[in-house]
């Protein structure tokens, strides 16, 4: 498998110094299949952790978020149509290699001011805003119901301070935050722009 190299504390300051225990994920927004739409996340170690891939179309109807052995996590499915559209994500669970039925996790819609909302499955509204979600730029946040930024993302920027490309992506969260939700809405996101 690929690796990378992790992402030290000495090449981003700002995390080292604002919130020592963030953990950070690098994504890629290339799938590793040749002729395939997708995504890579490499881990903090700088291995492959993840990976989407989608042998349709950009913005696919349905794409599924696996693991490195390429058992399927999470799946994403595309609804509605034009401003009413909305991404369904539901876990997947596995029992002896047996794939089990998914059970819904939460919801992404858009929302106003360009942003989107989520809202967990059998939850009461809106529980994560993403500001700066149809604007084509890489930088965006997550935030709470409060306001507080709960993961961000930005351009992933080498120990010497090359900032790469805008299809790497570095993903903050604090660890002791559900990492695998916040994976799947950068997943969403790309879908969302078409970037995936």
């Amino acid at each position: 498998m690929a690796k990378i190299q992790p992402l030290t504390a000495a090449a981003s300051p700002s995390s080292s110094d604002d919130h020592p225990s963030q953990q950070a994920y690098t994504v890629w927004m290339k799938s590793l299949v040749f002729n395939g739409n997708g995504c890579t996340v490499y881990g903090p170690d700088g291995a492959v952790a993840f990976r989407v891939d989608n042998y349709g179309c950009r913005g696919g109807r349905e794409v599924f978020f696996m693991d490195r052995q390429g058992n399927a996590l999470i799946r994403i499915r595309r609804k509605g149509f034009g401003m009413v559209r909305r991404w369904e994500v539901c876990r997947c669970a596995h029992n002896g290699g047996q794939e089990e039925e998914a059970t819904p996790w939460f919801s992404v819609r858009r929302a106003e001011k360009g942003g989107a909302a989520v809202a967990m499955h059998g939850g009461a509204g809106t529980c994560y805003t993403i500001d700066g979600c149809s604007a084509r730029k890489s930088e965006y946040r997550v935030r709470g119901v409060d306001g507080a930024v709960v993961a961000e993302v930005a351009r992933k920027q080498t120990a010497a301070g090359v900032v790469l490309g805008e299809d790497v992506l570095t993903l903050k969260v604090a660890p002791e935050a559900d990492h695998l939700l916040f994976l799947g809405l950068v997943v969403v996101r790309g879908l969302i722009n078409r970037s995936l």
